[in-house]
Order: structure tokens, then sequence, then C-alpha cells
């Protein structure tokens, strides 16, 4: 179950990607239930790349700092109903006291990522120090969790030669960034994101602002209105066929 999301079958996206293109001819796809099937289907349980049918549109939709109960929770009820997958960078002083949280994305199929510790910058920081801020939050997430898959994204998207040298995994930036934090707008961020939305975009968000979970589900909403996927960070490089390497750094997956 916990490596339910984060590995694809190809038939079972070719099949969920046919349903989509079938509602959408019949003009089936008002509310929530047509995206449901379509997402949904991007899950599987091996290491096969999924089959994409050529021209078909997928973003990945990700959230930095949490998680918060309250903000979190009812972002995964929301993502839970609309049959979406998300990609969580976590900030490891938060996991502690929400461990049930952080359980429920592992297990509906979220793929969750390190935030470090203390959301510090990694840059210039020392192995020791390093340490204290990514390979506790490991750790940590690795005992509530059982696995140890977590790509890294520096706070800030601030990292030097040290960083990719001891990462020890993935980095992850991004591609889409409403600055949600600058004024928690919910109808700006909207906006923005659904401008800017293209075919193996990375869309950043916050978890920890209640503006900005209106804003994400709005998004989802709309871009799946526009024929949009919305899939992990995993599923989509590996949509796209590409294998990610420790102490890279990646910002999209565009064709």
């Amino acid at each position: 179950m916990n490596k339910f999301g984060r590995q694809q079958k190809g038939y079972v996206l070719a099949l969920a990607l046919l349903l989509l293109s079938v509602l959408t001819a019949a003009g089936l796809r008002t509310g929530h239930p047509a995206a449901v099937e379509a997402d949904a289907g991007l899950a599987g349980d091996t290491e096969e790349s999924p089959s994409v049918q050529a021209g078909q549109k997928l973003i990945a939709l990700t959230f930095d700092d949490g998680p918060r109960r309250s903000t979190t929770t009812r972002l995964l009820d929301g993502l839970a109903e609309r049959g979406v997958n998300a990609t969580f960078f976590l900030i490891g002083a938060q996991v502690e006291e929400n461990q049930d949280v952080v359980r429920r994305m592992d297990e509906e199929g979220h793929q969750i990522g390190l935030h470090t510790y203390d959301h510090v910058r990694l840059t210039d920081l020392n192995r020791t120090d390093f340490n204290a801020q990514v390979e506790k939050s490991r750790a940590l997430l690795k005992q509530v969790l059982g696995h140890n898959d977590f790509l890294l994204r520096p706070p800030y998207g601030m990292l030097d030669e040290s960083v990719k040298a001891w990462a020890g995994c993935p980095i992850i930036l991004w591609s889409i960034d409403p600055e949600d934090w600058k004024d928690m707008n919910t109808e700006r961020e909207v906006k923005l994101i659904v401008s800017e939305a293209q075919d193996g975009a990375i869309i950043l968000m916050h978890d920890i602002f209640p503006e900005s979970v209106d804003a994400a589900l709005q998004v989802v909403d709309q871009l799946h209105s526009q024929g949009y996927l919305f899939c992990t960070v995993d599923e989509l490089f590996a949509a796209r066929g590409i294998a990610l390497e420790s102490g890279e750094m990646y910002w999209n997956a565009y064709p």
C-alpha cells in the first residue's frame, strides 16, 4: 500500500486515458467523477514506466512546509474527492505530532519528500549541520512510513555543490510558483497557475495556508476541465522516460 501511487502500470494508465477521452467526447466530464477515475489510473505497483498517449497533458502538484493538521487534512480530503495524487515536501519538525496525517498521505498514494527538519537554507552548511537537517528528517520519515525513497526539495530552492553531493536522492524544484505565501490571495494564485500551466510542469504551493488549499482545489478542477491529469513527481518523470538520479536537480518534465 505504501508504494501505491509511486510506481506505474502502463496498461492501467492507457485504459484510464482512454476512459477520459471517451467521457470527454460524450460530454460527461461535469463535476469530479470522470477526473477521479482518470487520475486514479496513474497509480500502479510495478516499476514499469506508464505508456502515455501522444499529446496527453500531465502536471505535478507539490506542496511545501507541511504537514499542518487543519489545512493539510482538508487538502487531502479535497484531493481524495477528485482522485488526485500530489507530492508533499515535509518539515521534519512537524512530522512528530502529525504522524497519522503523514501515514494517510502515503497510504492514499501521495508522494512524500524532504524539506529539511527546520526549514533552513542548506547552502554553506557543513556536513554535520546538513545531516541534522536532511538525514534526521529522512530517518524520521523512514521510521514513520517504513521506506526510504524520499526526494529532496531545498528550502527557497537554494543549493550548491555540497547539497548535490550530500543529498542522497534526486533534488526537485519547480516551474510554476504563484508565491502563495506573499498575499494569500486565492483568486490571484488560481489565475496565475492556470495561465502558466503546461504539459510536464511542476507546481509549487504550500499546504499550511487555507487560501492555498482553496486555490489548489480550484486549480485541479480548472485544469481537469482542460484535459490535464495530475500525478506525483515520480509518476511524471517515469511517464516521460526520465530516470531521476541522486544529486541531480529537476525543474520540470516538459515533452
